[in-house]
């Protein structure tokens, strides 16, 4: 899931000095004392691979500077529920696993696998976190998640050549968004590359649209299903987004060719050798793939500006995330614990910062620790965002609506984008329960971004 929120991001390798105090600050007694774990090795399990794996590692690595225990990685590949509840029937529970759902955070939860976090965890949380990350890391008012890294899903990314060439500037509307998209278009290049071949990047411009058409609160009570499918608010969202889907003129190749379009390659349309459109909607791992795969320069040959704001509503803020968990039945539960006790702090997350790729929720983390402008406008605006932020709506659904390749939430909006002239019958196929499969959009989406390798 790729999705998840994950996510290709920046994969650039910095050489980290990981030191006791790798990145400045205070140092954190994350055993209870200097080297306090030695002879512990902590087992933590996740979908990243390669570099995201890599930058992690220098995390896992720091921690074991500053506290003595050995850790081990193990990477699920995509369905990690799967994955993790076969190792707990097998006696091989791993300690530490990064949750990319909420939805299956409150999977976990629920049957009963995970330990409360310690108080020096909470402490850390309700110190550096706005309580939102606090809220979908819980359930039934047990902190059981710790959100480490986080994705920022309403930046639209663009060419700043293409944008000049156009002489339009980043529009701060949506209607002035597809208006800027004509401009683009009678340039030369069509105004947007959009994958429609990966269903979770549809659903990441319904969500972007409802959330700022609608508002917050209908939003959580669509994500909760406190609000039905059928609503006129999502229909009306449809409508909106139909927009776009329905102009040719504003899509790479039309819609055919988008739905053929994954996400790697809607952002080669935009930034690869022989460009075909100027702007490309994804989240700030957009950038990684620019950089890693294309060669771009962050900030000058690639950029991006905030999703913009639908119908006089709030610009929105949708996120994503990984949440670091501990399980009861882990060999080593309690050298875990200590790990997420250092996790929680804003010395893990600098360690992290500096190698790129990343962005945290922590508001105490330093924004000189990132290496670049452009992704320290991206964590400050998701900071800044505050309890506006509101985690994917598909990630929070159930894996066979939310996150099912061909099926529920993802294949209705692949339909949609097949057909945009009529929302109404996209919201009656709404109604069909998509039928169980593989897990998260978000795993999915970290496939697919890092295909790279690709979450």
């Amino acid at each position: 899931m790729m999705r998840r929120t994950t996510l290709l991001t920046g994969c650039t390798a910095l050489v980290l000095a990981l030191g006791a105090t790798a990145c400045g600050g205070d140092p954190v007694s994350a055993g209870g004392g200097d080297k306090a774990l030695s002879g512990q090795t902590v087992t933590v399990a996740g979908v990243w691979s390669g570099s995201e794996q890599k930058n992690f590692q220098k995390v896992l690595d720091a921690f074991t500077a500053k506290t003595g225990a050995k850790t081990q990685f193990v990477s699920t590949g995509d369905n990690v529920s799967t994955v993790v509840g076969s190792k707990i029937e097998g006696g091989n529970a791993p300690d530490v696993v990064m949750v990319p759902q909420v939805g299956v955070l409150q999977q976990f939860a629920k049957k009963g696998w995970l330990t409360g976090l310690s108080a020096t965890t909470q402490k850390e949380v309700d110190a550096g976190y706005a309580p939102v990350w606090k809220k979908y890391g819980s359930v039934d008012g047990t902190l059981y998640g710790l959100y480490f890294k986080a994705a920022h899903k309403s930046t639209v990314w663009y060419s700043p050549d293409a944008l000049t060439q156009a002489g339009v500037k980043p529009p701060t509307t949506y209607e002035a968004m597809l208006k800027a998209g004509h401009t683009v278009s009678d340039s030369g290049l069509a105004a947007f590359a959009v994958a429609g071949q990966d269903g979770w990047t549809l659903t990441d411009w319904f969500e972007n649209i409802y959330l700022s058409q609608a508002g917050p609160e209908k939003y959580d009570a669509l994500a909760a299903h406190r609000l039905k499918w059928t609503d006129a608010s999502v229909v009306k969202a449809l409508t909106t987004l139909g927009k776009l889907f329905k102009d040719k003129q504003l899509i790479a190749g039309g819609q055919k060719e988008a739905l053929n379009t994954d996400f790697p390659g809607s952002v080669e349309k935009v930034f690869g050798p022989k460009p075909e459109a100027g702007m490309v909607y994804e989240g700030d791992f957009v950038a990684g793939v620019a950089h890693d795969q294309f060669g771009r320069t962050i900030g000058q040959d690639a950029n991006f500006f905030p999703f913009p704001a639908v119908d006089g509503g709030k610009a929105p803020v949708v996120s994503g995330g990984d949440a670091a968990v501990v399980l009861k039945d882990g060999k080593n539960a309690k050298a875990g614990m200590k790990l997420l006790e250092y996790l929680a702090t804003p010395e893990a997350a600098a360690v992290w910062a500096k190698a790129g790729g990343f962005l945290s929720p922590n508001r105490k983390l330093d924004l000189a620790s990132y290496g670049d402008d452009v992704t320290r406008a991206t964590a400050k605006s998701l900071v800044d965002a505050g309890d506006s932020v509101r985690f994917d709506m598909s990630d929070q659904a159930p894996a066979a609506f939310g996150g099912t390749k061909g099926t529920g939430e993802w294949k209705l909006l692949q339909d949609f984008l097949r057909d945009p002239s009529d929302p109404k019958p996209a919201r009656r196929r709404r109604r069909r329960p998509g039928r169980p499969g593989r897990p998260s959009r978000t795993d999915r989406r970290r496939c697919r971004c890092r295909r790279s390798r690709r979450r």
